[in-house]
């Protein structure tokens, strides 16, 4: 996953005059560590690391290179194999820049190496050919999230070019299946717990801040929350028969109607802290019904209408509940012959703190006895909690941020709509926050995952001296 920027915050918070294009503006960073960013972010765009091509293990050699050539003993980077999808052998990157004289637990940080597929006849470019165009760089990968993957290395480079000395050990864990079962993360927070041994964790696949089209800042998210991944299958079975004959009971007619009303129904509505603090914030700035409708739910969050309006917002669209949505369909079997099966493959976001199961029984309430509901058994999900925001690292956030963008850039409580590994974290007992430094211009560079993905160059650089500096706040004192 990679965070959607205009579902982060999408409220103007600087004046309306018009600012300086941000993308246009020059990178703070030193043009010597400029060109080691081009050099490590073409080589990682080019290494094609989607799932079933065997090319994560080589995504993870040349970050350990990188890690090797800045001067951090060659034992303390391990490749951790591991099998993702059935067949699919992929790798773990594990690091560890050990203290002297450690004076805290260590601190994580997380991301991963493998990205979805893009097909060549879909882009205008080939999307594994590294492109640098008009102020931004191109690929797949670029902002989904090889750029935090190098950002993060590369922070780690310049520390040490530095002479600095953390008082905690600093630990990288980055995996190599996040797009797809997410076995790394399950290992990372079960298996290999043990040898991460993180006090919190930072996750460079969440978190980013936005500008708008006339170079206003939008705001930066600092995620410390996820909904729960779960999907479901819906299915109808019937006799069937010869399609001369219809019957009375059609499993796809039976299941069309399981399917309207589950798109009509709403789960109940939920505010936690992050997502409390997310709509104070917000809240401030929407004058108009939007706005209104914060208000009036922040003051009763018994008032399901207020909660209703803002969900009907395509920008907040997640924000108050749980939501399932139907994404595949599966029925029939001849054209000439009553289906015997009807499937829909059901997605579901499911809100913090709530077992699947839960949701589970509520859409079997919903739609009667005659569907079958079972979850998908290659992906169970588990309730993620929602972990009180460590003052140092909203403090750290804000800092890094305000550094380059200056006071007007907002940092933003989110709870993220998505899934990333971080919620395999959350529910082994690290704290995990969403805390990246890139950003883009909203809407037009939100492309993870889709065609053209692409990164400002600018934002590229920033990210090196985000990580740097929130790496030297919190692992420094």
């Amino acid at each position: 996953m990679r965070h959607l920027i205009a579902s982060l915050l999408l409220a103007a918070t600087a004046t309306p005059a018009l600012a300086a294009n941000p993308v246009s503006q020059p990178s703070k960073l030193d043009p010597a560590w400029q060109a080691k960013v081009r050099s490590f972010l073409q080589q990682a765009v080019e290494i094609p690391s989607v799932v079933q091509r065997g090319q994560v293990p080589k995504m993870a050699e040349l970050v350990a290179e990188q890690l090797r050539a800045a001067g951090f003993p060659a034992d303390s980077v391990q490749l951790l194999p591991y099998e993702g999808l059935p067949g699919d052998k992929t790798a773990a990157l594990l690091f560890r820049w050990k203290a002297e004289r450690a004076a805290a637990r260590p601190m994580m940080i997380i991301g991963h190496m493998d990205v979805v597929e893009a097909k060549r006849e879909d882009w205008r470019n080939d999307p594994f050919k590294f492109l640098e165009q008009d102020g931004y760089f191109y690929g797949r990968g670029t902002s989904d999230m090889k750029n935090g993957i190098v950002g993060t290395t590369l922070a780690l480079a310049k520390l040490k070019a530095a002479g600095f000395r953390p008082k905690r050990d600093i630990v990288l864990f980055f995996t190599g299946d996040e797009e797809t079962m997410q076995n790394g993360a399950l290992l990372g927070s079960t298996e290999w717990k043990s040898r991460l041994d993180a006090d919190f964790a930072l996750n460079a696949d969440g978190g980013g801040g936005a500008f708008d089209k006339a170079g206003r800042p939008l705001g930066y998210a600092l995620d410390a929350a996820e909904k729960t991944y779960q999907t479901y299958f819906f299915t109808v079975r019937n006799r069937g028969g010869h399609s001369s004959r219809p019957r009375p009971d059609n499993a796809i007619y039976q299941l069309a109607d399981a399917l309207k009303k589950l798109e009509g129904y709403w789960f109940e509505p939920q505010l936690n802290d992050v997502t409390r603090a997310y709509f104070q914030s917000r809240q401030q700035d929407e004058k108009g019904p939007l706005g209104d409708a914060m208000r009036r739910w922040l003051a009763n969050p018994r008032d399901g209408g207020a909660a209703d309006a803002i969900e009907a917002s395509e920008l907040e669209v997640g924000k108050t509940r749980t939501r399932c949505v139907a994404t595949m369909l599966n029925a029939g079997h001849a054209d000439n012959a009553l289906p015997q099966m009807a499937r829909a493959t059901v997605n579901c976001r499911i809100m913090p703190g709530i077992e699947p199961k839960v949701v589970q029984s509520e859409l079997q309430r919903l739609v009667g006895s005659g569907v079958e509901i079972a979850p998908d058994p290659s992906f169970i999900g588990k309730p993620t909690p929602v972990p009180a925001i460590r003052p140092d690292v909203l403090a750290a956030y804000t800092r890094a941020v305000r550094q380059l963008h200056g006071p007007a850039m907002k940092v933003i409580p989110n709870m993220a709509t998505g899934t990333s590994d971080a919620s395999f974290f959350r529910s082994a007992g690290i704290p995990t926050y969403g805390v990246d430094g890139s950003w883009g211009i909203s809407p037009d560079d939100e492309r993870a995952h889709g065609l053209d993905e692409r990164i400002p160059v600018r934002a590229a650089y920033d990210d090196v001296l985000h990580w740097e500096a929130m790496i030297r706040d919190l692992a420094g004192r």
